[in-house]
């Protein structure tokens, strides 16, 4: 935009300024557009060409007019031209940013010199003959760019306009291949897509569940599902072999940056199989979305780790093998130590950081913060100099300590060393989480590398210190491994599941089970649970019923398609690839959601409030409600 139109604009209110653009607009008529705005290129030269868009910036060169002109597919720049076509240029002035343009024009090179490698359309412009102002469009509250700064709250808000930058659409667009992969891959193996209810029955385990109150059964709740499992489950059950959909899912849980109250999930089951079966499907499905929609050939069978080998050498269940960085249990090398944490810990390990002798006091104690998110309350470290061991607990170590440390760690000048001593869940979170951060703060993970893996023989069980029992790994209808079988009841913390998650780049992407098949095994499940078979039978009975009908051995995945699609993208959050998501306090900017309803509408669903609601939509205002 020119300076003068810019002082012009600056001393009329918005309002005015479209009002009075307004009686520019035009219908669009029989125009029809020719090519999306990212599609032209030298072997378009001087076709006639009809492209509509958005204005993303105007350049008044005082004779010559150019225009950006943008659609989701791409940007292509157009001349408005005092001597090609005059009476198109001259109205040209009143364009403005986010003004929804269509013109007709000629295809040419752009002259020597001013062409633009980093622009698909580059090498070419297009010499405007005619166009039509489809709408105006007030100034958006930030820039319509991916350089914009602008903070994912005011985003949020706006969320339309933010699609509306290449970015964001672009991920919207490599979201969509992927699904289509998906779709593709599934079909040509001879699975059905099934739809399975939204509307579902509450049940105990896993996530807290959202509650839809009936108004033609007073007093009585559904629940939004958390995953389709029960029911994909019983599509086996009815024969249908092989199922999958691309299911919405809900949990009412604390979120954070890879979740969200309502998420998409590629959820997929299969009959007559075993855990190889599946996993081998499942590798070729991700082969295919990476192919498919980032022209990538991943290597296939991908590696395999044990839960306890993954536990073992990296900490958590999740690892980031793209670094080598490890954990090495020295509990051993330590166990008479004068330093008395290390003596009476019953596990200490070290993770060993090649040559990060570099880190500073400052960073270290940024460090000993960071670990203590995970139960920790300090963090050993120490430095190895050609002449000494630099560290507040280096003259706790005798000669021998060293020694066995030196060996079992592989230790050389220019070092460092962490340890954590304590209880195995504290250690290996702390050491865990800590080896990550390491990789991402020291440049130790490279670019570009899609490390997959498969972690295998999950606990069936683990306990919860919240509930004070144990409570499923997975869920309750995992199957048990046969060596566990006879002993899950009254050996809960060592029986292990035919549980299976693939891993990539240290983010779960997919996870899944070979399945309980026989109600006695699932009422054993709930045995080891703590439900009493009437609790079960008040809970699962129509899913235990199913089971008693001739169920197949099956077995199934399901992967996190927003969680993928934030990888393939390389955002930060699920939040960038998703079209209208929740903020991390589950709310929506854009729509004020939550908000209260009419008391009317309590009434008729048979509810009423303890206290008043908020007057500000959107924030917690903790009321319960009860069923009169």
């Amino acid at each position: 935009m020119s300076d003068s139109n810019q002082m012009m604009d600056d001393q009329k209110s918005q309002a005015d300024i479209q009002k009075e653009h307004a009686r520019y607009i035009k219908p669009l008529g029989d125009w029809k557009r020719s090519h999306n705005c990212g599609a032209l290129s030298l072997a378009d030269d001087g076709r006639e060409v009809c492209l509509m868009g958005w204005v993303q910036y105007r350049r008044d060169h005082g004779g010559l007019i150019f225009v950006d002109l943008r659609d989701r597919d791409g940007l292509t720049q157009v001349v408005f031209s005092p001597e090609i076509a005059p009476e198109a240029h001259r109205d040209a002035h009143v364009l403005r940013s986010e003004y929804v343009l269509a013109i007709r024009g000629r295809v040419r090179p752009r002259p020597e010199g001013m062409r633009n490698p980093n622009l698909a359309t580059g090498e070419i412009e297009v010499v405007v003959l005619d166009w039509k102002l489809l709408n105006t469009a007030k100034t958006p509250p930030f820039p319509v760019e991916d350089r914009s700064d602008a903070g994912e709250n005011l985003r949020l808000a706006w969320r339309y306009l933010d699609l509306r930058r290449p970015r964001m659409a672009n991920n919207l667009r490599l979201r969509h291949r992927i699904v289509q992969a998906v779709r593709s891959y599934l079909n040509e193996l001879d699975f059905l897509e099934v739809e399975t209810p939204i509307l579902t029955k509450s049940t105990p385990e896993g996530a807290r569940d959202f509650l839809v109150p009936s108004r033609l059964n007073q007093g009585q709740f559904y629940a939004l599902p958390q995953s389709p499992q029960q029911f994909k489950q019983m599509l086996m059950m009815s024969g249908v072999d092989r199922y999958y959909q691309v299911a919405r899912c809900f949990r009412d849980e604390d979120l954070r940056a890879d979740r969200q109250p309502e998420f998409t999930q590629v959820d997929i089951e299969m009959s007559f199989v075993d855990e190889d079966q599946v996993m081998s499907m499942a590798e070729g499905l991700m082969a295919r979305v990476f192919h498919d929609a980032m022209n990538i050939d991943l290597p296939l069978p991908f590696p395999r780790l044990t839960w306890e080998e993954a536990m073992r050498d990296y900490g958590v269940d999740k690892p980031d093998t793209r670094f080598d960085l490890r954990l090495r249990d020295v509990t051993a090398c330590v166990a008479g130590s004068g330093f008395k944490l290390f003596a009476s810990a019953p596990l200490v390990k070290a993770l060993r950081v090649p040559q990060g002798g570099t880190l500073s006091r400052k960073e270290i104690d940024d460090l000993t913060e960071f670990v203590k998110i995970y139960g920790a309350q300090g963090l050993a470290w120490i430095k190895i100099h050609e002449s000494e061991w630099q560290s507040p607990i280096a003259k706790f170590l005798s000669e021998g300590e060293r020694a066995a440390l030196t060996r079992e760690l592989g230790l050389e000048p220019g070092d460092i060393v962490f340890f954590q001593a304590g209880e195995p869940g504290m250690v290996n979170a702390a050491l865990g989480n800590l080896r990550v951060r390491l990789g991402q703060q020291m440049n130790l993970i490279p670019e570009n590398a899609w490390n997959f893996l498969w972690v295998t023989d999950f606990p069936l069980f683990e306990y919860s210190e919240e509930e004070q029992r144990y409570v499923a790994c997975h869920h309750p209808f995992t199957a048990v491994q046969e060596a566990s079988r006879e002993t899950m009841t009254s050996d809960r913390a060592n029986a292990r599941a035919r549980a299976y998650d693939m891993v990539l780049n240290g983010n779960e992407v997919g996870g899944g089970s070979i399945r309980i098949h026989t109600p006695e095994d699932q009422y054993r499940m709930f045995e080891a649970l703590g439900f009493s078979d009437e609790s079960a039978r008040a809970q699962f009975g129509y899913f235990i019923q199913a089971l008693e009908y001739g169920t197949p051995p099956h077995g199934g995945i399901a992967f996190g398609l927003d969680r993928v699609a934030m990888l393939l993208t390389g955002s930060s959050s699920i939040r960038d690839v998703i079209a209208f998501p929740k903020t991390q306090k589950a709310t929506c900017l854009l729509t004020d959601a939550p908000d209260t309803v009419s008391a009317r509408q309590l009434r008729e669903l048979g509810l009423r409030l303890r206290e008043t609601p908020a007057a500000n939509p959107g924030t917690d205002s903790g009321q319960e409600a009860k069923t009169e």
